[in-house]
């Protein structure tokens, strides 16, 4: 399975892979986890989050340990044998310290029995988010603007700033950049998930409105050709 060479992640917002058989808790994770401006694509077996995996960089797995058509066991082992950066949060009905141990020696990260705290399992995949990227702190401060993933918050000069989620997701991945250039076509993929049309303008009604709500002066600079940095 053929994998693009992986450039550094710290220009990324979270971007989540749900593996779970069970449709409806599938969807409902993978809402929970939008909602909390992560880009998430959801399959519903092992085969296809193989075919996923082979495709997308994704910084973490939520993975069923009982998949059908290939057993979320064999999916960890893939994942780890291609020596990904990706983190594998498991999940798994079955809460024996026994099968904690065994999910993690098979080389997840972490293991989470279901029934599970939506928010626990929010907070566990931040974590293991932010193993994937380059140290930097919680809260990110660049041009006055101070964003604590966690929390959920965006200050500008003391100012709080209410943003929607695919707003918070692109300043957090132009945070991250550290001043660097990030292209249109890398927002488009850190803070969408892969049914988002590649021809869309939504990158661009999306920064026009960051703008407007951080105020004046305007920190998100437009490099032509490009992109966009703070």
């Amino acid at each position: 399975m053929e994998k693009n060479p992986h450039s550094s992640r710290k220009d990324s917002a979270l971007r989540v892979l749900v593996v779970e058989d069970e449709q409806l808790l599938a969807d409902a994770v993978a809402t929970g986890l939008r909602r909390e401006a992560m880009a998430v694509d959801v399959v519903y077996d092992g085969g296809a989050a193989l075919e996923r995996i082979g495709v997308n960089d994704y910084d973490v797995v939520v993975l069923d340990r009982d998949l059908p058509v290939v057993h979320g066991d064999d999916v960890c082992r893939q994942v780890v044998g291609l020596g990904l950066p990706t983190r594998v949060l498991m999940l798994t009905a079955a809460g024996d310290v026994s099968d904690r141990v065994e999910g993690l020696e098979l080389g997840a990260d972490d293991y989470l029995p279901k029934p599970f705290a939506f928010t626990e399992l929010t907070a566990r995949v931040r974590a293991l988010g932010r193993r994937t990227t380059t140290a930097l702190p919680p809260v990110l401060e660049r041009a006055g603007i101070r964003l604590d993933p966690n929390r959920r918050e965006v200050f500008r000069d003391g100012r709080e700033v209410h943003l929607a989620p695919k707003e918070f997701a692109v300043l957090e991945v132009l945070m991250r950049s550290e001043g660097s250039v990030v292209s249109a076509e890398q927002l488009l993929e850190k803070a969408w998930d892969e049914n988002t049309d590649p021809f869309t303008n939504v990158v661009r009604v999306t920064v026009m409105t960051l703008r407007r709500k951080l105020g004046e002066p305007a920190v998100i600079v437009t490099v032509p050709g490009s992109g966009y940095r703070i």
